[in-house]
């Protein structure tokens, strides 16, 4: 199914849609609060872009800066092609350790490589440590949203899946209780770990450390009671500077849920006493957007959620109805750069509204690169047979103004009058959910006509 088909699903819940829609406007307004609160916001956005691009231009040397200087401090340094590389380096890792239990922080690389069951197939227990994770990894769903894993659910959802697993009492949905129960099951987890992974919100080339930002200290804890620590990063989290860092984290939390910081912004460039610290550096396809100059720029992303948050799709349709690891504008771009066939339809997840480009902390031309994208599924062949004729009539029409304007004329008078039963049959898709304005009583070259004639 493509993404018109799984927003059905979820919108065909009203009540829920409505609630979801509701509380990442919430979160949109919170960062705006947050953003206008600095004279210089536009200016650290524009300052990170450029340091982005640059980064990316330049990135092969600050990859081999990075790996030179982690190395001098004694971390260890892997490259891996692609998920498959990237899951048997961290399995090789936790069996030649004996390692059976592994705690991990959130991570979409993780995510987008399927990190998970493959452990789990070879023995490994793995447990997601940030609490949203942990809620849909019991339920075993993917995370509907980049920052807030579960935000699809609400706290009966949750309050059930803990009844179930974790044998809270029955029907017990406060808040506090139910993280309280989740914090002592975490515990344990914590406490018995023989390993721990966490992912990399940036990598600093001139240091060759890592730094992991989050809100519940989780991350803190996994790589600070295990021996083993592995920090997989994609290639494009890399940063030239240590004094780069300050204009990212300003940017980070304020855009992702209007924080001034995350609670936890942690700097790893050693191992613990005794223990080891290894960095998975992956590339999965992101050579292959480097490439292409209409997309590059989709690397520049800092995983804070804000295009996510703003998108009136996405605010409507829930996470899991991209069905790419990243939902929502930015997954939109990047599902279509790594496989354009089987995510045809995301593109079209989009009002061109131009929204999540306006949030963007490193300005990412995102509602661009959606149309662009669009371009290249009808250059592929790959939109749909309706779709196609639709658009060739319209474009027709439109290429012959008296017909255009004769058709206008016919609605104006025509479609008003019609009964609602025909005006929104089955046949009229874009009528779902949606009502037609009221028609003006004359066209806008008519008024404009009108207006000159005036002067």
């Amino acid at each position: 199914m493509g993404h018109p088909e799984k927003a059905a699903e979820f919108i065909a819940n009203d009540e829920r849609m409505h609630w979801h829609d509701k509380a990442l406007w919430f979160v949109r307004e919170k960062r705006d609060i947050a953003a206008h609160g600095l004279n210089e916001w536009e200016e650290l956005r524009r300052v990170a872009s450029e340091i982005k691009t640059h980064t990316i231009d330049k990135l092969d040397h600050y990859l081999e800066e990075f790996e030179k200087n982690a190395k001098e401090k004694g971390l260890h340094v892997h490259w891996a092609k692609n998920a498959k590389e990237h899951n048997e380096i961290v399995l090789k890792l936790l069996l030649a350790r004996g390692a059976k239990k592994l705690v991990k922080s959130k991570s979409m690389l993780t995510e987008e490589c399927h990190l998970n069951p493959f452990l789990e197939e070879n023995g490994i227990e793995v447990v997601d440590t940030d609490l949203g994770e942990r809620i849909v990894q019991l339920r075993e769903e993917a995370p509907s949203h980049i920052v807030l894993p579960a935000i699809h659910l609400k706290k009966e959802d949750v309050g059930k899946t803990f009844e179930k697993f974790l044998k809270t009492e029955k029907d017990n949905c406060d808040p506090t209780y139910l993280t309280r129960a989740a914090r002592k099951h975490l515990r344990e987890k914590f406490l018995n770990a023989d390993a721990s992974l966490t992912g990399v919100n940036f990598g600093i080339a001139e240091t060759g450390g890592v730094v992991v930002c989050t809100n519940e200290g989780n991350a803190d804890l996994g790589a600070s009671l295990p021996k083993l620590h592995i920090a997989s990063m994609g290639i494009e989290k890399i940063i030239p500077r240590l004094k780069d860092l300050s204009i990212f984290t300003r940017l980070l939390a304020r855009s992702a849920t209007g924080q001034p910081i995350t609670s936890y912004t942690s700097h790893f460039h050693a191992p613990v006493e005794g223990g080891e610290l290894h960095i998975v550096i992956v590339d999965n396809g992101r050579s292959d957007i480097i490439v292409n100059d209409d997309f590059k720029q989709s690397l520049h992303c800092i995983r804070c959620g804000a295009c996510i948050n703003t998108c009136p799709v996405y605010r409507r349709s829930g996470g899991h109805s991209y069905g790419y690891t990243i939902p929502g504008p930015i997954g939109s771009t990047l599902g279509a750069s790594k496989d354009l066939r089987t995510n045809k339809t995301l593109p079209f997840a989009c009002t061109l509204c131009a929204s999540c480009t306006n949030v963007c902390p490193s300005k990412i031309d995102l509602h661009n690169q959606l149309y662009k994208h669009r371009q290249s599924v009808v250059s592929a062949g790959l939109l749909g047979a309706k779709k196609y004729t639709a658009l060739k009539i319209a474009t027709w029409v439109m290429k012959h103004p008296a017909l255009l304007d004769f058709g206008g004329l016919m609605a104006r008078k025509i479609v008003p009058k019609l009964p609602r039963s025909i005006l929104y049959s089955k046949a009229n898709v874009w009528g779902k959910k949606r009502e037609l304005p009221k028609f003006p009583k004359n066209s806008f070259k008519e008024l404009y006509k009108q207006r000159e004639e005036k002067k």
